[in-house]
C-alpha cells in the first residue's frame, strides 16, 4: 500500500471483530516501524505494553478504561504507550530542562512513534483507536510501571467492522502561514 493511500484510509475505529485476533508477530512488526521514528538525540524513550490475552484485555478494560472506551475497544488487542520521564529535553549533566517544553519532548517523541505505529497497523490491514481518556494510576498499578515512566495513551488494535468515513479536515490555508 502506498503511503498516501495509508494516510487517506487510516481512521479511528470504534468497533472490532472479536473473532479475528491480532498476533504478537503483527505487534512486533508494528512496533519495529514505530522504532524508526526520529527521537531526541536518538534516546528512544518510548515503551509499549501489549495485551493480547482475552482475559487480560477484559481485566484491563474494566480496571483502566471508562465505560465509553471499554465499549470502543471491545474485540481489540490493547497497547499502552509510555515514555521515560526527565530524559529527553533535559541537560544530561545538570538534569535541568533545556527549554520550556521539558517533558513535552517525551510526549513529542512518543507521538512520532505512535504515528508510525498506527500507519504501519493500517498498512497491515489493522485498525486502531488512540485513547487518551484512561485511568493513569490504574494503568501504573496494572503493569507495575516504574516511577520514571509516564503512561500516555492506550491504543486499540484490531480488525475494524465498520467503514469509518474521514471527518472534514482543515485546509493548508487554515493552518499554515508562509513567509
Amino acid at each position: 500500500m502506498e503511503l498516501q493511500e495509508v494516510l487517506n484510509s487510516r481512521r479511528s475505529m470504534r468497533s472490532y471483530d472479536a473473532e479475528k485476533k491480532v498476533t504478537k508477530e503483527q505487534l512486533e512488526t508494528i512496533i519495529n516501524a514505530a522504532i524508526l521514528a526520529p527521537s531526541w538525540k536518538n534516546l528512544q524513550i518510548s515503551r509499549y505494553y501489549c495485551i493480547l490475552s482475552d482475559d487480560k484485555i477484559e481485566e484491563f478494560r474494566h480496571k483502566c478504561l471508562p465505560e465509553f472506551n471499554q465499549n470502543n475497544s471491545e474485540g481489540a488487542a490493547l497497547v499502552v504507550t509510555t515514555f521515560v520521564k526527565n530524559c529527553v529535553g533535559f541537560d544530561r549533566l545538570s538534569g535541568e530542562p533545556v527549554n520550556e517544553c521539558a517533558n513535552g519532548w517525551g510526549y513529542y517523541d512518543l507521538g512520532l512513534q505512535n504515528e508510525n505505529f498506527v500507519l504501519k497497523a493500517k498498512e497491515l490491514g489493522l485498525d486502531t483507536l488512540i485513547m487518551g481518556v484512561r485511568d493513569g494510576e490504574a494503568i501504573r498499578e496494572f503493569f507495575n510501571l516504574p516511577e520514571n515512566e509516564q503512561s500516555v495513551s492506550v491504543i486499540a488494535v484490531g480488525y475494524g467492522t465498520k467503514d469509518a468515513q474521514m471527518p472534514k479536515r482543515k485546509s493548508v490555508s487554515d493552518i499554515a502561514k508562509f513567509y
